[in-house]
């Protein structure tokens, strides 16, 4: 049997392809179809080899035609008739969803009711599932949250300072990146068990960043709030800002709330900051200060993060730092780290240079490492254990 992983972008479709041998999912392809393209090119590799796929599809609001081609395209390399679930990536499940769930007509209106709470992020995932629904409508599919590995923390960290009446109506602290954050408990319990069940912080730094703190491998606190917007500065998104700057930008300057959106999500963070790049590749190669400048601020509000989930944990006892920027630039690493000495952490040059898996030196007090991420082995855990729960 095939399980399929789908994790779908405002441009993009991220794709994982798993046999299940022995009651274990074992991986045999990865691929990437970026919808702006054209034609549409889905790059796989798929046993090792890879495949540049041109799909002759056009991108509709439904989808349908794309995954269509999609489908058609895995088939033709692999034995897709065994496909026995997909699984997507869905980045809110509001109050309603604390853990993977299968997909029916009940939990996708659900799903899609979320809509509001992540309007970037939530209606891709929902018209991928309903394009499947309607290519494959006997097919399982399950859904994966995003927020759901931050359900243990306590109702004091959710709160905002607003009437209970907001509270209660879901105006509340989530925390995303879960997938991610769900893997790295795992893989830090299997590598520095000890670490692993103590004070831990996690940075998930790529184009979208958070950290997120982990007490015995359970969320306790993390940076990003009621939207991906929140915490620490991203690739193009703000980080936490000063609601009164929203209130200004729309009261004195007369922006619509559309272009508003728009410079939050899309024109502010590194790009904002350095005018040259999202990209910190461009940045650590650019003369131009305001790139070195952008670097700065993001180190700056990434250590300052870290202390204060280290507060929230009553302390700290290792970092995890990975994704993108986390796992492969160990220079940004190093800027972090240089400002959190005075917390007792010391990097191993040569280690950090190597990517780890262990960076800090031998006297640190803190122990911090470099571990790769995969939020696609997670969603195919979770549709493994609601495969056998209904068995």
């Amino acid at each position: 049997m095939l399980l399929l992983t789908l994790n779908a972008g405002s441009s993009s479709i991220k794709l994982a392809l798993y046999e299940v041998r022995d009651q274990a999912a074992h991986e045999v392809g990865r691929g990437a179809l970026d919808l702006h393209r054209t034609p549409l090119v889905l790059r796989l590799q798929l046993h090792g080899e890879a495949h540049a796929l041109t799909l002759n599809a056009p991108v509709t609001e439904s989808l349908h035609e794309v995954t269509d081609a999609l489908l058609a395209e895995l088939e033709s390399h692999h034995a897709l008739g065994e496909l026995g679930a997909v699984g997507h990536r869905v980045v809110h499940g509001g109050l309603h969803f604390h853990g993977p769930v299968a997909i029916d007509a009940t939990t996708l209106d659900a799903i899609e009711a979320l809509t509001p709470l992540a309007p970037l992020h939530q209606a891709h995932s929902v018209r991928l599932i309903r394009a499947v629904q309607a290519l494959r409508p006997d097919l399982p599919q399950t859904a994966s949250f995003d927020t759901a590995f931050h359900g243990t923390q306590a109702d004091a960290v959710r709160r905002f300072a607003l009437p209970e009446h907001w509270h209660n109506a879901g105006v509340r602290r989530y925390g995303f990146h879960g997938l991610s954050y769900a893997y790295i408990a795992r893989a830090l319990a299997a590598f520095a068990p000890a670490d692993a069940s103590g004070r831990v912080v996690a940075l998930h730094l790529g184009s979208g960043a958070s950290l997120c703190a982990m007490l015995d491998g359970r969320s306790v606190d993390s940076s990003m709030g009621f939207s991906t917007l929140d915490g620490v500065p991203m690739g193009t998104r703000c980080g936490a800002l000063d609601a009164g700057v929203v209130l200004h930008l729309l009261q004195a300057q007369g922006l619509t709330v559309q272009q508003v959106e728009d410079l939050l999500y899309h024109r502010s963070g590194l790009l904002g900051l350095s005018g040259v790049s999202a990209d910190v590749r461009d940045l650590h190669a650019s003369p131009a200060p305001a790139a070195r400048e952008a670097l700065t601020i993001f180190a700056m509000r990434c250590a300052g993060e870290v202390a204060r989930l280290a507060a929230s944990l009553g302390g700290l006892d290792a970092l995890v730092f990975t994704a993108g920027i986390g796992e492969h630039d160990a220079a940004l690493r190093a800027m972090i780290a240089e400002r959190l000495t005075w917390m007792g952490l010391t990097l191993d040059d040569a280690a950090n240079q190597r990517h780890g898996p262990c960076i800090s030196s031998r006297d640190s007090r803190l122990r911090a490492y470099v571990l790769a991420t995969d939020e696609e082995r997670t969603i195919v855990d979770d549709m493994l254990h609601l495969l056998e729960a209904s068995a």
